[in-house]
């Protein structure tokens, strides 16, 4: 078997276990039947384009983007983990190499971002499903969404368990900025209804980036705001990707 599948099974093995995968699909369901629906009276409608959506298929689609975020947590909890307990001297001791193993780790949130993407779409469909407008380019945009998502907070998450040693220090950064990313973003709450200066730190965030390409190719609402999102998503994505990468390469025992 080649070194990053062995890899790739192994960080699967450990961190898509039950306790994940009923927590990644109890927590959105949570936001979508219990928040979606209390507030739904509260909020008629939401803009979204040309169009007007309910709150319950608004913030659906929004749990799709979120989830990917929360669960590519796992590539900084693996490679913290790894650390501490020593298990990545113990790797770069067999047959594997730093590539394998930076490598093995974007496979792994690729995977965690599809699947999470993939349970919540199936999820939350009965409750957008009136409002779905599908196209051609609507599962590609989804997927995109899914694997850029990934690769930009999963190096994020990298990048803040290599520069952190201390437990308390790691857990208060890392939850801190996820929370941040989770309320400071279009999930929730569409950025036109919020007030400056909180709108333009919405566009500050990558996480507005990606709910907001997922919302266009599940609603049809592609605009060319949404494209050039898309390409500041990307870009962003490669570029944490290169800075983990570079700091994996240096990593010490």
């Amino acid at each position: 078997m080649h070194p990053i599948i062995r890899l790739v099974n192994r960080n699967l093995t450990i961190s898509l276990n039950p306790g994940f995968l009923i927590w990644q699909i109890i927590f959105p369901l949570i936001y979508i039947f219990v928040a979606g629906f209390a507030y739904g009276p509260l909020i008629q409608s939401v803009p979204l384009g040309a169009r007007d959506l309910d709150y319950p298929s608004f913030l659906a689609s929004g749990m799709i983007g979120f989830n990917i975020m929360n669960s590519t947590l796992v590539s900084g909890i693996i490679i913290w983990n790894d650390r501490r307990h020593g298990m990545f001297e113990q790797i770069m001791s067999g047959p594997f190499t730093r590539s394998h193993y930076i490598l093995s780790n974007v496979c792994t949130i690729g995977i965690t971002g599809l699947v999470s993407a993939s349970l919540i779409a199936l999820v939350g469909y009965p409750v957008f499903f009136g409002s779905i407008e599908f196209s051609l380019i609507t599962v590609p945009l989804i997927v995109f969404g899914a694997i850029t998502g990934s690769v930009l907070f999963g190096s994020l998450a990298s990048i803040i368990s290599t520069r952190l040693r201390s437990s308390e220090g790691f857990n208060v950064v890392i939850n801190t900025a996820f929370l941040f990313f989770a309320f400071v973003s279009t999930a929730f709450y569409p950025a036109e209804s919020a007030p400056e200066p909180l709108r333009s730190a919405f566009y500050l965030n990558p996480l507005t980036y990606l709910v907001d390409v997922i919302r266009g190719g599940i609603f049809g609402t592609l605009t060319e705001f949404v494209f050039y999102e898309m390409i500041v998503l990307l870009v962003m994505a490669a570029g944490l990707f290169i800075v983990a990468s570079k700091l994996l390469t240096r990593l010490d025992f």
